[in-house]
């Protein structure tokens, strides 16, 4: 069985926030040797797509880490695409995230790409030495009907050049082989990479779960009711959490972990050191 694949996400420094700290971060991140480290875009303005692709020429020029950088396509134009592209080029990052991106309120959609499978296969098209990676989610797109809905929608996107895929966060594991099933059976038969966001802060967990309608199960639930007010120890329980699904999705022989690394190397670093054996038996 060939050994499952370990990923990375990182983000650009928040607005007003020194630059010089994503260089903590991936400092704080040496030694995992992950597969590569993807890089996230903004809404589409110049300086989001500037600040991925120099996080991602950073990480593959001075770490010597593949990089993935992500582009969102709701606000993008062909021109805007192309110029992110070329960015992307000079500062080799080795694939694109291609995503359609969250609506911002007061923007109004470009109404070039308006869903991720568009951009994909313009990106094939004009750039076919790129590898295209996709998002994909466990529990359906929020702006889905229905699962199967959701799925067809993927092997669409798959079939217009994405050949790799990670998925949104989950809470449960059951919910990610849920979908890998669908998924399979559909005939999507690129790797899909299970995407981890370990839970270490009670209202993140619940804005993003309520963003991806992704299901916070009892356990998770629990762990919130009793530690939601201590951080240090909501901590603790995030990263027992997290590799315990590690361990699980690869004892279940899925194709990768994709780690949302939410920019704290200290967390990422534990739950490596719980489950970086098995990442090799």
């Amino acid at each position: 069985m060939t050994a499952p694949l370990f990923s990375l996400e990182v983000f650009p420094p928040r607005r007003n926030a020194p630059v010089g700290t994503i260089y903590d971060t991936l400092d704080g991140l040496q030694g995992l040797a992950p597969a590569f480290i993807s890089v996230t875009y903004g809404t589409g303005k110049s300086k989001d797509r500037t600040a991925t692709a120099r996080i991602a020429n950073t990480i593959r020029g001075e770490y010597g880490i593949p990089a993935v950088a992500h582009l969102t396509a709701q606000y993008l134009d062909k021109e805007a695409a192309d110029v992110a592209l070329d960015l992307f080029e000079v500062a080799k990052v080795d694939g694109v995230l291609a995503l359609r991106g969250d609506s911002v309120e007061g923007q109004t959609p470009a109404g070039v790409f308006e869903y991720a499978s568009e951009l994909v296969s313009y990106i094939r098209e004009n750039r076919p030495q790129l590898k295209i990676y996709g998002a994909c989610y466990p529990e359906k797109h929020p702006q889905a009907a229905t699962i199967d809905e959701d799925v067809d929608n993927l092997k669409r996107k798959v079939d217009a050049g994405v050949t790799h895929l990670i998925s949104q966060l989950f809470y449960s594991n059951d919910d990610f082989y849920r979908f890998l099933d669908k998924a399979r059976e559909a005939g999507i038969n690129v790797p899909i990479e299970a995407g981890i966001m370990p839970v270490t802060n009670a209202k993140s967990v619940r804005r993003m779960s309520a963003t991806c309608e992704a299901r916070v199960p009892e356990p998770v639930e629990a762990m919130l009711q009793r530690w939601g007010d201590e951080p240090a120890a909501l901590r603790e329980a995030g990263i027992a959490y997290a590799s315990q699904q590690v361990a699980d999705l690869i004892a279940h022989g899925v194709d990768g972990v994709h780690l949302y690394t939410m920019n704290h190397p200290a967390v990422t670093r534990r739950i490596w050191n719980n489950v970086s054996a098995l990442f090799q038996s």
